[in-house]
């Protein structure tokens, strides 16, 4: 996808040639960065054998991976369900259904919980393998105790009955969290792109990371090519990745304080932040980190819709303060890149809506970025 030239940062960060430009991932056919990951998994997946055509893609998302999932999912003739915390902005349910595919909204409880919606996905997998080797038991004749693998997963134990229909030839757990296909897609494609289309002249990434596929792929793919350029992450609240990457541990301020709330990450920020250390995380190189507030983050993305006329999501928009907090910190004369994830079409019901930003006191005021301290 195109690097857009962010012209609105150019002469209010520094006086001096300085350029951010941002990556219109929001151009992909399913909108959004999570597209080249869809793809990359799916690919793998069929390469090994864990997936054949007219089998299950399952995955545990917010929002944006299933999106991308359900867009390519049926082009190598696959099925797609989606398992979703039920406080994620409606419309992007709406859109997954749309496209074809099943979703499964449930209660957002911790990772540890057995019902938390990625491990509900990871079950629906096993499920989807199950009636799969049941079927081919009944079609050769074999009684019930033998276990057979299907996709890479073997059945231990009777589950309840299944989701899909009689006619799937098996489950694939997508598991873009753990796997590193994802990280993969972003060494073997973003990070490249990026590097050709400045051609080589960039001095810093910045991004956010939920899964951290983004950032680990495209950090290591522009360090190898030049260990001068610096790469960044920007982490909203709730997070404990900016603490990992600065000083080394894993803490929220809102654990610290003891004042979690129920939900996992105490921001209105979708699909970004996390509070463990996944494996294409721990493959970015990553030299420092900065931290972003809801609040910058909804001012951000108003700030591009009236200068720039983009309109971002919200992890799009925490990215864009991400490039500007980069700027302050290497001073004029510099390159940086950051990603612009989706629009902001899939998320009206929340990031864009005045009404609900209001009971959170976010109600955005800037004029300019005077919320980043800039005036």
């Amino acid at each position: 996808m195109p690097l857009a030239i962010l012209l609105s940062f150019v002469s209010i960060v520094s006086p001096t040639p300085l350029a951010i430009l941002g990556k219109c991932e929001f151009l992909n056919p399913g909108g959004s960065v999570k597209d080249r990951v869809a793809v990359k998994i799916i690919q793998e997946a069929l390469e090994s054998g864990k997936l054949f055509p007219g089998g299950i893609v399952t995955e545990g998302s917010v929002g944006s991976t299933a999106i991308s999932l359900a867009t390519v999912a049926p082009a190598f003739g696959c099925q797609c369900h989606v398992v979703i915390p039920d406080d994620v902005a409606i419309e992007k349910s709406q859109i997954i259904e749309a496209l074809g595919a099943t979703v499964e909204r449930v209660r957002p409880v911790s990772i540890t919980h057995k019902d938390h919606f990625v491990n509900i996905a990871r079950r629906r997998a096993d499920e989807a393998n199950d009636l799969a080797s049941s079927k081919r038991r009944l079609a050769s004749g074999v009684n019930g105790t033998h276990q057979e693998k299907t996709n890479g997963c073997t059945s231990e134990e009777e589950k309840e009955p299944s989701l899909f229909p009689e006619s799937v030839t098996g489950g694939f757990f997508a598991d873009q969290f753990e796997n590193l296909a994802n990280y993969r897609a972003h060494y073997e494609g973003t990070g490249p792109e990026i590097w050709h289309q400045t051609n080589g002249n960039i001095d810093a990434f910045v991004a956010a990371a939920g899964t951290g596929g983004t950032l680990a792929g495209v950090s290591r793919f522009l360090q190898e090519k030049n260990e001068k350029v610096k790469c960044f992450l920007i982490d909203p609240p709730g997070s404990g990745l900016y603490n990992k990457v600065t000083r080394g541990v894993m803490y929220t301020r809102e654990e610290a304080e003891g004042r979690r709330l129920k939900n996992p990450f105490d921001t209105i920020t979708e699909g970004i932040g996390i509070n463990r250390l996944t494996q294409n995380f721990l493959m970015a190189k990553v030299d420092g980190g900065f931290r972003g507030t809801d609040k910058e983050a909804v001012e951000m993305s108003r700030f591009l819709l009236k200068k720039d006329g983009l309109f971002v999501g919200s992890s799009s928009a925490m990215n864009c303060v991400g490039a500007v907090r980069v700027a302050q910190a290497l001073g004029p004369g510099h390159t940086i890149v950051t990603i612009l994830c989706d629009s902001g079409m899939r998320h009206l019901s929340k990031f864009h809506d005045p009404q609900y930003l209001a009971l959170y006191g976010l109600t955005p005021t800037a004029v300019g970025l005077e919320f980043l301290g800039i005036k």
